[in-house]
């Protein structure tokens, strides 16, 4: 009899717990920020040509030594724990984030980091650096 009664003490247990995580979930994607905006490769194009934005590379040594950097981009320390004073003072000026390529999640990493500390105008290059170069556009050593 007692290890019916602890069977099912610790089977509801087990289902509070839970019912507890799932709380936790649903608080978490109810405050979940939107998405950053992304721009192609052909608009970044656009925008630099115009001197609408600034590019930040989001990537690390090794890929901007390997993949080059976008003429003029801003080189973060490390996209998760770089300086707010490493991005432009004026928090309106339009930002756009690029790190390796589609499957980098970096760039997203960053751009987030620079909407927290107060830039209006963030959005990220999706295809990244990989993409970039394989559009023909210029890129400047990373080294």
């Amino acid at each position: 009899m007692k290890s019916i009664l602890l069977s099912i003490a610790l089977a509801a247990v087990a289902v509070t717990a839970a019912a507890g995580c799932d709380k936790k979930q649903d608080d978490r994607r109810a405050t979940a920020k939107a998405p950053v905006s992304t721009v192609t490769v052909a608009e970044l194009d656009g925008l630099l040509a115009a001197g609408a934005c600034t590019p930040v590379d989001a990537n690390g040594p090794t890929t901007r030594k390997n993949k080059g950097v976008i003429p003029g981009a801003i080189r973060l320390t490390d996209y998760e724990t770089f300086a707010a004073r490493e991005l432009p003072d004026d928090k309106a000026r339009p930002l756009v984030f690029y790190c390796a390529n589609e499957q980098c999640g970096a760039s997203h990493t960053a751009a987030e980091k620079a909407i927290i500390a107060g830039h209006r105008d963030v959005r990220v290059l999706s295809a990244g650096i990989a993409g970039w170069a394989a559009a023909g556009k210029a890129v400047e050593p990373g080294a």
